[in-house]
């Protein structure tokens, strides 16, 4: 993964995007993949008939009518800005982090134009 870029954090959203247009099939191959997103692991997804569902974060069936892209690209980014309890993992975010493997330090879990496909597919979960 690349070194992640500069972004700005406004009242609880991230609103500009981090790199192009997402495509939301790529998103929720990312969402599903064990090897990348892994985000059933916590999560409910609707349609997602392969994925056993997760039950530690919230159902995320809808949330693109709750939450906009902004705040929908801040979550992924980095949740703990949202919650500082929250155990979801920071797929973009690398400063500041203190539990990662040596190989892992200073490389964001997905890159910009990931974080931009999983934005993409949320976003459309209506």
């Amino acid at each position: 993964a690349q070194t992640p870029s500069s972004y700005e954090v406004d009242q609880g959203e991230i609103r500009a995007p981090l790199a192009a247009a997402g495509d939301p099939a790529r998103g929720r191959a990312i969402v599903l993949s064990r090897e990348s997103g892994n985000c059933f692991l916590c999560h409910t997804f609707p349609n997602a008939e392969s994925a056993p569902p997760g039950n530690l974060g919230p159902p995320l069936a809808g949330v693109g009518a709750r939450l906009s892209t902004g705040q929908l690209r801040l979550r992924v980014v980095d949740s703990g800005r949202i919650n500082a309890q929250s155990i979801m993992p920071a797929y973009y975010r690398v400063e500041g982090l203190t539990q990662v493997a040596a190989n892992f330090r200073g490389k964001p879990l997905l890159n910009a134009q990931q974080v931009e496909d999983v934005v993409a597919y949320l976003a459309q979960l209506k």
